[in-house]
């Protein structure tokens, strides 16, 4: 850690060593604070999802970010849509590296949580689909 310097990875401020009262040894890293959490990033999703009704339909990098700001944000809703149970929805929607298996296989009947897979990918894949982002 103590090699590492870049804004967007935590900074290692000190570290110590303790012991227990059984004889381990533990290694303390006291680290940058961080008032942000996975959680408050996207609980933009809940609050579309359940507040307004809102699929978002194209969850990727691209749109997590303001590009003026650099903020984490929800952006481009070019996609979004109320979802009407019963009412068929395209299948073509979302980025591909980004797109839930249903969408994949052609469901037209389906909800919000096509967005929670697509936020899933964003989170699982952000070293390969940095490569992607084009700010």
């Amino acid at each position: 850690m103590r090699l590492l310097d870049h804004p967007n990875v935590v900074s290692l401020k000190h570290c110590f060593f303790s012991k227990t009262e059984n004889d381990e040894l533990y290694l303390n890293l006291v680290l940058e604070y961080v008032p942000e959490t996975v959680h408050r990033i996207f609980r933009a999703l809940p609050y579309i999802h359940r507040t307004i009704g809102v699929c978002h339909r194209d969850i990727k990098p691209q749109n997590l970010v303001n590009p003026h700001t650099h903020q984490l944000k929800l952006c481009d809703f070019g996609s979004a849509k109320v979802l009407v149970k019963g009412q068929p929805n395209i299948s073509y929607s979302c980025s591909r590296y980004c797109r839930a298996p249903e969408l994949i296989f052609g469901a037209t009947k389906y909800t919000t949580t096509i967005d929670i897979w697509s936020a899933g990918c964003v989170l699982g894949l952000a070293p390969q689909m940095s490569k992607l982002v084009v700010m």
